[in-house]
């Protein structure tokens, strides 16, 4: 790919609000994302851009949703590792590896994270019974989202 075509995507990242952006051509792929330098700066630019066009409205929305996170049930919360997708059983049709009143024990399998075509194994920190879930098969998941609840 072109020099000059790399430095027209990395402008167009700088002047969105897109965290990532990929590009394919051919059989060539680019890939530019921005790393945050903390996490006070993300929070905190949501809320600036909530004056912004409409087009802006469901970032703002997300944040709005974020002290939701507060009024989880009590127990010990397994965090996502990793940015992924989640699926909650090894493949379609088969039962899920955590369900909501199950046991489990400290080790065990609670669900797979597929980052970069690889599958991670979630598994329980402590033992206990599941007492939420808070993600859905297929859902994307960024790192340190709380996914289960186990008391």
């Amino acid at each position: 790919m072109d020099l000059r075509k790399i430095k027209k995507l990395i402008d167009l990242l700088e002047e969105s609000n897109l965290a990532e952006l990929e590009i394919k051509e051919g059989e060539e792929v680019v890939r530019l994302s921005r790393v945050p330098k903390s996490t006070a700066p993300i929070a905190a630019a949501p809320v600036a851009v909530a004056a912004a066009p409409v087009a802006v409205a469901p970032v703002a929305a997300a944040v709005v949703e974020a002290p939701a996170a507060d009024a989880l049930p009590a127990g010990h919360v397994v965090k996502a590792p990793m940015v992924g997708t989640f699926y909650a059983s090894a493949t379609p049709g088969t039962p899920a590896f955590a369900k909501v009143g199950q046991q489990v024990k400290a080790g065990e399998t609670l669900g797979i994270i597929e980052a970069m075509k690889m599958f991670n194994q979630i598994e329980a920190d402590v033992a206990g019974t599941v007492q939420a879930i808070l993600v859905e098969n297929g859902q994307p998941v960024e790192f340190d989202e709380p996914m289960f609840v186990i008391a």
